[in-house]
């Protein structure tokens, strides 16, 4: 069996390997990535990328020739990934994240690929309020990342068929420690601040849901996509998750001071309401696979967070300025000329690189 990663140098690429690495072990794992966040390497013994068999540094966009050759199973991370980047990349997100995921997967299936698991988003729910909602619920994106998922997923839906079984997961928020650790997202931030202020600091009222998973549970989850029988159809969008795992920002917040001792919480009661809020069912993920469920909880996770922090010895106080913000990275490299508005690098001689 032959399977590649594409997104495989991200925050979430390393577990998925690792679990690959276990659950086929015989497997020949490849990856393609374009290497924006290679250097940002947290608690890691190696290279990440010693566990796949031959790595690409491509972009999703431009594959090199054969990469696809012999692949049986696809999975797809590589994206932009969260709505601070779509906003400053918009129109590079909906190319990447909608264009280029259904451009890939035709490739894919021409190919011979016979399996394509996409990470989708909870976060197309959108502005969803209390109300738990499951794969039968209307979608509403609100932003850029959010609604090129959505595209994205009704475009492979349209390539899926017999020989060529689509699996879309709609995960809840990715939290947890990391090889390649990102503090962009809301549950890693919260126990950042708290390892390096004692503050934990929520600049919007507190109330909005999210639904979170570790990013060990998504590898877990994609672990049984690739796997997954035909009789559960050619093309399935599930909401990847756990029901216990849906909280209000303000609850994360204390639940780290509950976890870390000594901890400040202080909530700015003032602001506006934040429209992105969505409570997730994850029934029918439970029901399709009861043998890759979230085994993560909420407590392990803010300790383990905090010990790979502490490990590290952090204690930047400024670290949303830091490369641990992925729009961060993108910034900086634009400025040194290494990317251009596309996202593409950049030769030295100002061309754009040749993937």
């Amino acid at each position: 069996m032959k399977i590649l990663v594409t997104g495989n140098m991200g925050y979430v690429g390393p577990s998925v390997v690792q679990r690959l690495r276990v659950a086929y072990p015989d497997a020949v794992l490849v990856g393609l990535d374009m290497g924006y966040f290679a250097h940002v390497l947290t608690g890691a013994d190696v290279l990440p990328e010693c566990r796949v068999d031959v790595q690409h540094f491509a972009d999703v966009r431009r594959p090199p020739a054969g990469v696809l050759d012999g692949v049986d199973a696809v999975v797809h991370l590589a994206a932009i990934s969260n709505d601070p980047m779509g906003r400053r990349f918009e129109r590079v997100t909906f190319a990447i994240n909608h264009e280029a995921t259904v451009a890939f997967a035709r490739m894919a299936r021409a190919a011979g690929a016979s399996r394509f698991v996409f990470a989708s988003s909870c976060s197309v729910y959108g502005a969803a309020g209390d109300t738990p909602r499951d794969e039968s619920s209307p979608v509403a994106p609100l932003t850029a990342y959010a609604k090129s998922k959505i595209l994205a997923e009704q475009g492979l839906a349209s390539l899926a068929g017999s020989g060529f079984r689509v699996t879309c997961l709609r995960f809840a928020t990715a939290c947890g420690m990391s090889q390649r650790l990102r503090l962009d997202l809301v549950l890693n931030d919260f126990v950042a601040a708290a390892v390096a202020t004692k503050r934990v600091q929520i600049l919007s009222d507190g109330t909005p849901w999210r639904p979170l998973i570790h990013i060990e549970d998504m590898a877990r989850a994609i672990d049984w996509a690739v796997g997954r029988d035909a009789s559960t159809g050619s093309f399935l969008a599930v909401n990847a998750g756990e029901d216990g795992w849906n909280y209000q920002v303000r609850d994360l917040a204390t639940a780290v001071a509950d976890v870390l001792p000594g901890i400040d919480v202080s909530i700015n009661t003032a602001a506006a309401a934040d429209a992105r809020s969505y409570r997730v069912s994850f029934a029918e993920f439970r029901r399709l696979a009861p043998e890759h469920q979230p085994r993560r909880r909420l407590s392990d996770t803010i300790e383990g967070l905090a010990d790979g922090l502490q490990r590290m010895r952090f204690s930047d106080e400024s670290f949303r300025d830091s490369a641990f913000i992925r729009l961060n990275v993108l910034s900086q490299l634009g400025r040194q000329g290494l990317l251009d508005e596309d996202l593409a690098w950049v030769r030295p001689s100002g061309r754009r690189a040749v993937s």
